[in-house]
């Protein structure tokens, strides 16, 4: 039986039901054409190493709608384990915003060897600024292809998790009510307790302190 678009509209305002979509996308990839080229040193391999914690991490920006206007995202992940080794906030898409995220990951990892760092050709990832921090922590800087979400796969679908579940129809109070339900989720849920099935329903945690026994 078919029924016509108008009649589901109106029997949804009578039972003051409302349609769930897509919040209008935001960009926050923006390239650089002056930047300065740099391989892509993970090609697409985002499977987990049982023997390379804090040899392969990836990174990207997302965006969170607040009644006080965007807050960024920006979070540094061990593709090893998944877990969120460094992360950072901002109202703002400045170079800080995505240096902060790996400082953080930096100071709280300590890697005792080399890093490589993948990320998207955003302009915040080839920036002169990112390369020095990166210089200073032995870091080697990856990025994918211009356009490529495929080349970012393990940030893109952290992404979608995290808005999944938080919950993405309607904007936080506030950035710092959003921030705190970001700390919660990522800090508590997701990197101690979230099973993977790439881990062999394990969390990040459980999974990492498997490796290490």
């Amino acid at each position: 039986m078919s029924i016509a678009r108008r009649r589901v509209a109106r029997l949804m305002r009578q039972a003051g039901l409302t349609g769930r979509h897509r919040r209008r996308r935001h960009r926050t990839t923006i390239p650089d054409p002056h930047a300065s080229t740099r391989p892509d040193l993970v090609l697409r391999n985002f499977q987990p190493d049982f023997s390379a914690l804090d040899s392969r991490w990836c990174g990207d920006i997302t965006y969170i709608a607040t009644s006080e206007g965007w807050l960024y995202l920006a979070t540094v992940i061990d593709i090893a384990s998944r877990r969120v080794v460094g992360w950072a906030t901002a109202d703002h898409l400045r170079t800080e915003l995505v240096a902060d995220a790996l400082r953080t990951a930096c100071r709280t990892r300590r890697p005792a060897g080399p890093v490589i760092s993948h990320s998207d050709r955003g302009c915040q990832y080839t920036s002169r600024e990112l390369a020095l921090l990166a210089d200073e922590f032995g870091i080697r800087l990856s990025v994918g292809r211009t356009g490529q979400c495929w080349d970012n796969a393990l940030a893109e679908s952290f992404f979608s998790t995290m808005k999944n579940e938080l919950g993405d129809t309607t904007p936080w109070p506030s950035r710092a009510t959003a921030r705190t339900a970001i700390f919660e989720w990522i800090e508590s849920w997701y990197n101690l307790h979230r099973l993977h099935s790439s881990l062999g329903y394990r969390s990040p945690a459980e999974y990492e302190t498997t490796l290490a026994a």
